[in-house]
């Protein structure tokens, strides 16, 4: 599997963009949705107000959703979730969480996973991966851990 990337249309400063690799998955999953959208341009011809390069998150005549309307739909997708309208409830329900929070699950969940700390500070656009450590530091010690044990592991297996 490879990861190819994706360059953001737009920053805050011209030294805020950059590219970020993302699985061939989540690629097509976006490519897929852009054609979607391409169909919607073509649907309301004269009446599409989207730019050029367009947004993930639009309505159906390309302009920009507002950013409410993405953490809206978040919490109706988990409380869909917690209480389907059909069948049983989940056994481990998700908990109430804000777009915000995806950020930090990507970071924790690299990390934990042995990713360096300057890959996730980059993917996370940090300036400095000083910032990372301080942010996710208790994730770090948590992996300090589970280092020790491999490590004594390791060390049992060659004595």
């Amino acid at each position: 599997m490879r990861a190819e990337a994706l360059t953001p249309c737009t920053a805050r400063t011209p030294s805020e963009a950059q590219t970020t690799k993302i699985h061939d998955r989540h690629l097509t999953n976006l490519r897929e949705h852009s054609k979607g959208q391409a169909a919607d341009k073509l649907l309301v011809g004269e009446k599409w107000q989207g730019t050029e390069d367009g947004y993930v998150f639009a309505t159906g005549r390309g302009n920009p959703i507002h950013p409410d309307s993405v953490g809206w739909l978040m919490t109706k997708t988990i409380r869909a979730y917690n209480a389907p309208k059909e069948g049983p409830r989940p056994a481990e329900q998700l908990p109430h969480a804000r777009v915000h929070d995806l950020r930090h699950i990507h970071a924790t969940t690299l990390l934990l996973a042995g990713v360096p700390v300057h890959v996730v500070a980059a993917r996370l656009a940090h300036a400095d991966p000083a910032i990372t450590l301080r942010v996710y530091a208790h994730v770090i010690r948590s992996a300090e851990v589970a280092a020790a044990d491999v490590f004594a592991r390791v060390m049992n297996e060659a004595a």
